[in-house]
């Protein structure tokens, strides 16, 4: 992962890509947004999405899985190279959540996050405080998801 002295404002790192199979949505759905059109494909063809709709949530969740599992490859590299490791905070929140369009079974969603806002933290010096726009876009070149995210990051110099 990188520090806060390490980042720009416009700066935008893709994350992955993840293909929604009918199975992962059923699953997902089963345990945690259990609505038919996550269910049943003939609900699912018959619903305003007109198939079997991956939920918000389970969209959400992937993009979160592939921004971490990016931060852990991040910090791989700078340890090979001897670098020292910037571990992040957590984060105050998000804004902004969109499901723009529906991701149907089938779909592969490629998630990417571009800085926005960058500022130092007035009460601990240490952090910095980072604001993302972390997208998802079909393999048509279509948006599905938007979610403007805040997070803590490490400062390499506090004192600078």
């Amino acid at each position: 992962m990188r520090f806060f002295e390490d980042m720009a404002i416009g700066q935008r790192r893709d994350v992955g890509s993840f293909t929604f199979t009918a199975e992962s949505i059923r699953t997902f759905a089963a345990q945690f947004d259990p609505q038919l059109f996550h269910l049943d494909e003939e609900a699912g063809r018959q619903s305003l999405f007109g198939g079997l709709a991956a939920s918000g949530w389970h969209v959400g969740s992937v993009c979160m899985k592939l921004l971490v599992a990016d931060g852990q490859s991040q910090a791989r590299e700078a340890a090979s190279r001897g670098e020292k490791i910037a571990i992040w905070g957590p984060s105050p929140g998000f804004r902004e959540l969109r499901w723009i369009r529906p991701v149907l079974a089938g779909d592969t969603i490629s998630f990417s996050s571009e800085v926005e806002s960058l500022r130092t933290s007035e009460k601990r010096p240490e952090w910095g405080i980072v604001t993302a726009r972390h997208t998802g876009t079909n393999q048509r070149g279509e948006p599905t998801y938007s979610l403007l995210a805040t997070a803590f990051v490490p400062r390499r110099n506090p004192t600078s």
